[in-house]
């Protein structure tokens, strides 16, 4: 099968192309080589690869970048995927594209199904949505990922965010133990615990995608790593797993951060559609973090 891959140098998108490579004729577009707002450029390309399928791995991630660049956040998140989907519309090309778990507003009780009513409550989640209602507007055969909290060996996340600080907090630690000063502040680290979710290793979610290419899925499925958990835990266990778990993490509340975007409370989605569809499970949060750290030696 040949695959047109678009973002192929980001996080998820190098992930899916290392796993996808092994079984199929992959060729990997990023912005170098393709402007995707651009629908004469998305036509050209998709007619001189002529794929099988397109993969669109591309996105305006920024959460609080998207409040202050609402247009640059829509014409990457929503504008290009009506290029993309018009352009394989016209070659009856298979698409198959990423979306999120901030299409949801966070009030729901137990996990989202892939059939709940929509509600994003920032610019980023208004976005994502507004390319998912372009994609199956314009697209019958499509295959949407809705995942969450991604972290992979490439790019900047959560994980390595939290690594960075212990690291800093220890060395400022190491610095006023010398001088004999107050090391309190030095010993913590602030992180949210009333936003829950579900940590995804790109590397398990590229293999799941891969997954469902092969068995031709469609239409919407959930895909994450299973569990769910707060920042705050996520980032206790990524300090216990690392040993830095010295370092004291302080739970605090969203509007402590006074960030321009807000965040749904509870953002956990359901993954019965991919169990059924599959016959497989995602590896456990906690599993998958000990993989990616192993992977990238941290």
């Amino acid at each position: 099968m040949k695959i047109l891959l678009l973002g192929h140098k980001g996080m998820l998108g190098s992930d899916l192309l290392l796993k996808l490579s092994a079984d199929h004729d992959v060729v990997g577009m990023d912005k170098e080589e393709i402007d995707i707002v651009s629908a004469k450029e998305c036509r050209e390309a998709i007619t001189e690869t002529r794929p099988d399928v397109v993969i669109n791995a591309a996105a305006y991630t920024n959460v609080d970048g998207c409040e202050k660049a609402r247009e640059e956040c829509f014409a990457v998140n929503a504008e290009a995927v009506k290029n993309i989907a018009g352009a394989c519309r016209n070659n009856k090309i298979r698409i198959i594209h990423f979306s999120t778990d901030y299409v949801f507003d966070g009030t729901a009780a137990e996990p989202y199904r892939e059939d709940h009513p929509c509600h994003p409550i920032n610019v980023y989640g208004e976005s994502k949505l507004a390319g998912e209602l372009y994609l199956q507007s314009m697209s019958e055969n499509y295959l949407l990922i809705r995942t969450s909290w991604l972290y992979g060996a490439k790019g900047k996340n959560f994980v390595g965010a939290i690594l960075e600080k212990a690291k800093a907090k220890n060395y400022i630690r190491d610095t006023m133990e010398k001088t004999n000063a107050k090391t309190e502040a030095a010993s913590t680290l602030s992180v949210v615990d009333d936003q829950v979710g579900s940590p995804t290793y790109t590397k398990d979610l590229a293999a799941a995608a891969a997954l469902l290419i092969h068995k031709n899925a469609q239409g919407i499925i959930h895909i994450t790593n299973r569990g769910s958990c707060s920042w705050h835990q996520f980032a206790v266990k990524i300090l216990q797993e690392t040993g830095f778990d010295d370092i004291e993490v302080l739970p605090i509340k969203s509007d402590q951060l006074e960030r321009p975007a807000a965040r749904p409370a509870y953002s956990v989605l359901n993954m019965q559609k991919f169990i059924q569809t599959t016959g497989k499970m995602m590896q456990p949060w906690q599993l998958a973090l000990k993989d990616y750290l192993e992977r990238c030696k941290l």
